[in-house]
């Protein structure tokens, strides 16, 4: 009766797993890097970092996912120094735009 109860025990603390051990080994992985094992399979298999922890704090679930915002910003030469603005040159001024000149680009 008493060996019942013991492998009774051993058995709710394996964590639902088939494997005994595993759900600490998992706890392990997640503390360490923040990802599940699954997690770390997915991300091998598919070349991205892919985290549920990531999911779960509103991210995407991988990272290389995430959208990418790019900010609207004109940046002109003026005098002696570069000046940039959230919009078009809101003065009309004749400067060209930083960046649409073909000299030192690379072919």
């Amino acid at each position: 009766m008493r060996v019942l109860a013991i492998l009774a025990v051993l058995v709710f603390l394996a964590g639902c797993s088939a494997v005994p051990g595993f759900a600490q080994i998992q706890g392990v992985s997640v503390i360490g890097t923040d990802k599940t094992l699954e997690d770390h399979f997915i991300s091998l298999a598919s070349g991205k970092n892919c985290s549920t922890i990531r999911k779960e704090k509103g991210l995407t679930y991988c990272e290389e996912d995430e959208p990418k915002v790019k900010p609207n910003i004109y940046c002109y030469k003026t005098l002696a120094k570069v000046t940039c603005y959230d919009r078009p040159n809101p003065y009309g001024g004749r400067q060209k735009k930083m960046g649409e000149d073909n000299v030192n680009v690379a072919k």
